[in-house]
Formats: C-alpha cells, sequence, structure tokens
C-alpha cells in the first residue's frame, strides 16, 4: 500500500498541475476523482502513510484559533512606487539604473525584465526536502502570519516541487481571484443572503475577497473561495541569516541563475504559474511599450493589476545597485490611473436609452478614477441599486476600468446620513411621461412611448427607415443627428414633412443631398404592412413576427386592437409578444403617430385577414444558401414568402427545401446529408409558378 499511496500522490499532483497551472487536463474529472478517492482510502486505512504533500490535504487541516506569527528569514521587501502614469515613470527609473550603475550614453541599453503588478496578496511559500511546509503572509516585512493551513487549498501552489529543484528555498508570489470566479462568488453569497443564511455577505472586489480567504480560521471555507496563484522571486535560506545585510539576503545564491528572467524559467519548469505576459525588454523604450501595452490589455484579462513591476535583469547588477530604505534600487512599481476611489451620491437620477431602457444613474461629487474625472455612474437597474443600497448622500466606492462606464461598486454604511432614502424607481418615463414597465424575467424598466419620447427619437428614426422596414435611403445616423438636435424633427411623423428649405438650411447639405432624399421620402411612401409594422421598433417584434401579424389581420387598425388573447392566434406570438404589443399600442401617442404616418402619405396595400392560409406554399419552410443568377437574396424570401412559405436561416430535419446559388456551403452540405429537396433558381421559379 504504501508504493501505491506514493504512486497515486504523484499521479494526482501531476494532473493538478496539468488542470491547474496549464489549463491543459488530460484525465476526466471522474477520474481525477477516482483516484482521490483510492488515496482517501488508503491514509484512512492507515494514517502512518499520510504525508504532508498529499493532495488530500489540501482541504483536510483543522480550523486554527488564531494565526501564528512567522519571522521571515528573507526580509519581504517592498517595491518603490512611481506615481508617474505617463511614459516618463518608465523612462525616469531608467535614468536612475544608468547612473547608478555608472553607465555613459555609448554603453548597451539595460535589460530588464517587466511583470504584471498584481492586485492580490503577496505569499510567501517553504520547501523543505521539496515539501510545502511553510505559507506566510508579508506582515511588516519582517514578521507574516502563519497561513499555511489556507494555502494547501489553492491547486496552483503545488504541495511538492519537482526532482530539479533545489531540497530549501523560498518561493514568493501573489495570491489572486480571477474576476470570473470572483463574479461566481458573489452570485453564491447573494443566493446565501437570499435564502436568510445569517452573516453572509458579498464581496466588494477581488482583491478583498482573497484577502478574505487567505485569513480565514477555518480551511473548509477558504477552499470554497476560487484562490490562484502567480510565482514572482526565489530565495535561498542563508546558513547565517543574521549575519546578512538585507541585500545580501535578497541575493543570497541567486548568482547561480544569473538573471530574474532564468529564475523565473526555473520557477515555471518547477510546477509554478507564471504569468504569460511577463516580458525582457531593452532599455527605457522596452519598458515604455511594455506599459502601453498592459495598459490597453489591463482590462481584457481576467484578474485585476493595478501596474507594472520593471526589474533590472541581471543578479550581478542588481547586487551592485543595492537598496535604499529597505527598497530595492533595481526594481520598480509603474502604477496605472487607480480604478476605485470614493466620493459622493449627490442625487440619483434616471437616465432613459435610446432604445428606452430606464437606467438609475448616480450624480457623484466629481472624483478622478480611471485617468479621468468621473461625476456619473451607473446603478445598472433597479436591483442592483436596491442590493446595494445606495442612497443619496452616502459615500460610496466608484469604479472606472478603460473604457468601461464608472459604476458604484459598493457604500460605506457606516457613512451614511439618518435622513438618506431608500431609492425607488419611477413608474413613469421621466423624459415623456409614458407608462414604464417591467417585463417578467427582466432586469429592466422600459419606456413604452418609442415613438413620442424625445429619448428615442433618433434610434426610432433610424429603426424605421432601415432597409429592412419603409427603407428610407439617403437617411443616414448624421443626418438624423443634425434633424433632432435642430429640432425640425421632433417625432416620427415629422420626417415626411421636411422640405427643401428646412434640408438646405443644414450644414453640409446640398442641394443634391436635399432632392435625394426627399425623392426617398416619397419613394418610402410605397411599403407593406410587415414593413411597416417591423419599422414601429415594436419591443419583441421582429420582421417575422411583423409578417405573422400582417398575414393574421391583414391591417394596422386590426393589429393595434387586437385583444391579448386574439394576438396569442397569432402563429409564433406568445404571452411576452402579445403583452407588449397590447402596451405598446395602449400608449395614445404612438397610436397617433401611427395614424399622422398614414395621414403622410405611407401606405401600403390591404389585404383579407386570414387570407394567406390558402396559399401553396403554406406551412412549408425553404432556406436560401449561395449567391443566385438573378435575385437577391430579399427577393427571392419574398417570393417564397408571398405564396405563404417560411424562410428560415438554418437547416433541419423541418426544412421543406433548400435554395441554392453559387457559393453555397455548410447549409448545402447539411441539406445532402438530411436529403432535404434542393433548387437552384431556375427551380425556385418553376415552384412559384402557380402563384404568379
Amino acid at each position: 500500500m504504501q508504493d501505491r499511496a506514493a504512486q497515486l500522490r504523484q499521479l494526482l499532483n501531476a494532473h493538478a498541475h496539468r488542470y491547474y497551472v496549464l489549463d491543459a487536463p488530460s484525465i476526466p474529472d471522474a477520474e481525477y476523482d477516482r483516484l482521490f478517492k483510492e488515496l482517501q482510502a488508503i491514509e484512512a486505512a492507515d494514517p502512518a502513510l499520510l504525508t504532508p504533500d498529499s493532495p488530500t490535504q489540501r482541504v483536510g487541516a483543522a480550523a486554527v484559533d488564531a494565526f501564528a506569527s512567522v519571522p521571515h528569514r528573507v526580509p519581504m521587501l517592498s517595491i518603490h512606487t512611481e506615481t508617474d502614469i505617463t511614459d516618463q515613470g518608465a523612462v525616469a527609473f531608467d535614468q536612475r539604473v544608468r547612473k547608478q550603475l555608472q553607465l555613459s550614453e555609448s554603453d548597451a541599453a539595460v535589460a530588464y525584465v517587466a511583470e504584471l503588478k498584481f492586485d492580490g496578496l503577496a505569499i510567501s511559500l517553504r520547501y523543505n526536502n521539496h515539501v510545502l511546509v511553510q505559507a506566510a503572509t508579508r506582515g511588516d516585512g519582517e514578521t507574516g502570519e502563519d497561513v499555511t493551513h489556507n494555502i494547501r487549498t489553492i491547486g496552483q501552489i503545488p504541495l511538492r516541487l519537482s526532482p530539479q529543484a533545489p531540497p530549501d528555498v523560498e518561493v514568493r508570489g501573489e495570491i489572486y481571484m480571477r474576476r470570473d470566479d470572483f463574479e461566481a462568488l458573489n452570485e453564491r453569497q447573494r443566493h446565501r443572503i437570499a435564502a436568510g443564511i445569517k452573516n453572509e455577505k458579498t464581496f466588494v472586489n477581488p482583491r478583498n475577497a482573497a484577502a478574505g480567504a487567505v485569513r480565514q480560521l477555518d480551511p473548509q471555507i477558504a477552499a470554497q473561495r476560487p484562490l490562484s496563484f502567480f510565482a514572482y522571486a526565489l530565495h535561498f535560506h542563508p546558513p547565517k541569516p543574521q549575519a546578512l545585510t538585507p541585500l545580501e539576503a535578497t541575493l543570497w545564491g541567486l548568482q547561480d541563475y544569473g538573471s530574474q528572467a532564468e529564475v523565473l524559467q526555473c520557477l515555471k519548469a518547477w510546477g509554478f504559474a507564471v504569468a504569460e505576459q511577463t516580458q525582457t525588454v531593452s532599455g527605457a523604450q522596452g519598458l515604455v511599450q511594455f506599459h502601453a501595452q498592459i495598459a490597453k490589455l489591463r482590462d481584457q484579462l481576467p484578474f485585476d493589476i493595478d501596474g507594472v513591476v520593471y526589474k533590472v535583469n541581471r543578479i550581478d547588477q542588481q547586487g551592485l545597485m543595492g537598496m535604499v530604505s529597505r527598497e530595492p534600487r533595481w526594481a520598480v512599481a509603474h502604477k496605472f490611473p487607480a480604478q476605485e476611489e470614493l466620493t459622493t451620491v449627490l442625487a440619483i437620477d434616471i437616465q432613459v436609452g435610446r432604445t428606452g431602457k430606464l437606467t438609475p444613474v448616480a450624480k457623484l461629487a466629481p472624483v478622478f478614477v480611471g485617468g479621468v474625472t468621473v461625476t456619473n455612474a451607473t446603478l445598472h437597474n433597479e436591483d442592483e441599486a436596491r442590493r446595494k443600497d445606495v442612497r443619496v448622500g452616502d459615500t460610496v466606492v466608484v469604479r472606472r476600468a478603460g473604457d468601461v462606464i464608472p459604476e458604484v461598486v459598493s457604500v460605506l454604511i457606516e457613512k451614511r446620513l439618518n435622513q438618506a432614502t431608500v431609492f425607488t424607481m419611477p413608474r413613469h418615463c421621466p423624459v415623456c411621461a409614458s407608462q414604464a414597465v417591467r417585463e417578467e424575467g427582466e432586469a429592466d424598466y422600459r419606456c413604452t412611448g418609442g415613438l413620442f419620447c424625445s429619448a428615442q427619437q433618433k434610434q426610432a428614426i433610424l429603426h424605421f427607415a432601415h432597409r429592412r422596414a419603409v427603407e428610407i435611403e439617403d437617411l443616414g445616423e448624421k443626418l438624423v443627428d443634425q434633424l433632432v438636435d435642430s429640432g425640425l424633427v421632433k417625432t416620427l411623423a415629422d420626417v415626411y414633412k421636411l422640405g427643401f428649405s428646412h434640408l438646405a438650411s443644414l450644414e453640409r447639405m446640398g442641394e443634391k443631398s436635399a432632392h435625394n432624399l426627399l425623392s426617398s421620402l416619397e419613394k418610402s411612401k410605397s411599403t407593406t404592412l410587415p414593413r411597416f409594422v417591423f419599422g414601429l421598433g415594436i419591443r419583441h417584434v421582429g420582421e417575422a413576427t411583423a409578417k405573422d401579424l400582417a398575414r393574421h389581420f391583414g391591417g394596422i387598425d386590426a393589429i393595434m386592437n387586437a385583444s391579448i388573447e386574439q394576438l396569442l392566434q397569432v402563429h409564433d406570438v406568445g404571452p411576452v409578444v402579445a403583452q407588449s404589443l397590447r402596451t405598446f399600442f395602449d400608449q395614445a401617442h404612438n397610436r397617433e403617430v401611427v395614424e399622422q404616418l398614414q395621414a403622410c402619405g405611407v401606405l401600403w396595400p390591404e389585404a383579407d385577414p386570414q387570407g394567406r392560409l390558402d396559399l401553396p406554399l403554406t406551412g412549408h419552410t425553404y432556406v436560401i444558401t449561395g449567391t443566385l443568377p438573378t435575385l437577391s437574396r430579399e427577393q427571392a424570401q419574398s417570393l417564397l414568402e408571398a405564396a405563404g412559405a417560411k424562410v428560415a436561416g438554418s437547416v433541419s430535419k423541418k426544412t421543406t427545401g433548400v435554395i441554392a446559388g453559387e457559393a453555397a456551403g455548410s447549409k448545402l452540405e447539411k441539406a445532402l446529408r438530411l436529403n432535404i429537396p434542393v433548387l437552384n433558381e431556375a427551380g425556385l421559379l418553376v415552384l412559384l409558378k402557380p402563384v404568379a
């Protein structure tokens, strides 16, 4: 059993390394669990076979009453922080290095290792005879806290080093929590809070969550917090640490490796995760480029960083430069702009988006965060605002990451004013006073005055003018901005009331452009009922639904006056779509805009209700793929729909046939595999002859 236990430990540690560090598991989870349980059973039968590096010990320790103090044999030094967030921070560091190394202008550029500055918790790991024996926090740099029982729960930290590692070493690195793991943890916490479990809370940010997990007295709880680890430094235990200066202790034994880059390669070879973004660069220019590159990449990383770290690569040069005030001269942390700051909520306003979404926005006392001055921060929706319990007058943590809209992260409850009132979302649009509704299963309230609300004017016009709606050529986004901003257009119908003099007065609008737009407007007046209904921009009503409504009811008045029960009789119209239609047309101003558009001459041929049910292709579904010789895809679709068929975007067993043109791809291949009939353009025209 002793040999089998040793074999299982080796296997499980190797598989854990592939899973947690390399992100390349070689066996299924079920197989790993089987091996794990086998080792557990062996150790339970014979406790003498239990070793400190056993994978079963990652979550097996008992809770501790308090943290023991750990004197650091090699001080955990701090690194000087360069607060100049421009390129000059990197240039200034390079200049200092060259001066301290007494390099002239003709001397070669200094080689640096450029690393990420993780926003986590520094940790020191001691290995004796290759086995992890102690983990300690930084503390005051001289003495930390023993958190070995929690660190064993982190899959990315080897419990035993590979044989090529020295038997007695100390590895330094950062404990952190990935953003996705943080969100998942907070989601679990919210469920626990909702379930009424006491003393539960959500966490403010990944760093706080990671630090709290490391300092748990109970490793069972720590094991439930998803932590990760990056290694970035290596130390050897000197035989007489009291006889060495902090610099000598820091560099002891590293001369054998020659450079920081070699140290990182060794750590990776020994089984540690090392950040893949780390680079060896040359001179000030290399540092500047790395800083700019990581600044752009920052928000795409799966974990938080608050800057980068530059280290002189050569160990002998590090020794020559020495230290100052217990900080190494050969390293510096170059920070990015802070992404979180404290400020005060002055008011909570409601912002109405282009699509009618109502968003609560905190008006803030100006604060510099993420490189810009922030005065507004989103609260997302009513549920989020209430969950965070943000109130006017509160002191809050506001976060801005890259180009992401600033948001309120949390509230400092201890600073709350007595008169602060709970936020409530208004039930009417603050812009047009239309009813604001929140559909079942939705997080957002939306204004129902889509054709009337000035906040939605531009979006409503652009959607109505889309080529799949009534299609108003020459009416683009920039022109719509001009028309609305100048006050010439206030409702959708106003577009058709424009005259040549109105258009000619606009900036960069020549006579030819004005005539072209007026011609396009006149042409668009002749449309179809499905296009018109789709153009109204009713929530949940796409092209297919608009066509189904037109087929079923035949006219716009019948659609506007249909009850929920009548709407539910339409093919593919369910309760959500029916309610959305009813809510839209219950708004008097939406009906008024429809009437105004008709009065302006927007017309279409009426049809008999349900008249298309007797068409020859009713109940048939076709897919169009490739390029047809003479018909566009839209023309072919219109012809098929005129015959009563539905046109789908993908092939399935329910597909009646596929219309294939030149360069038809995977849809044609799938049709052939499923033995679905395939027609070319000529075959399509033959199919449609009875309708012609």
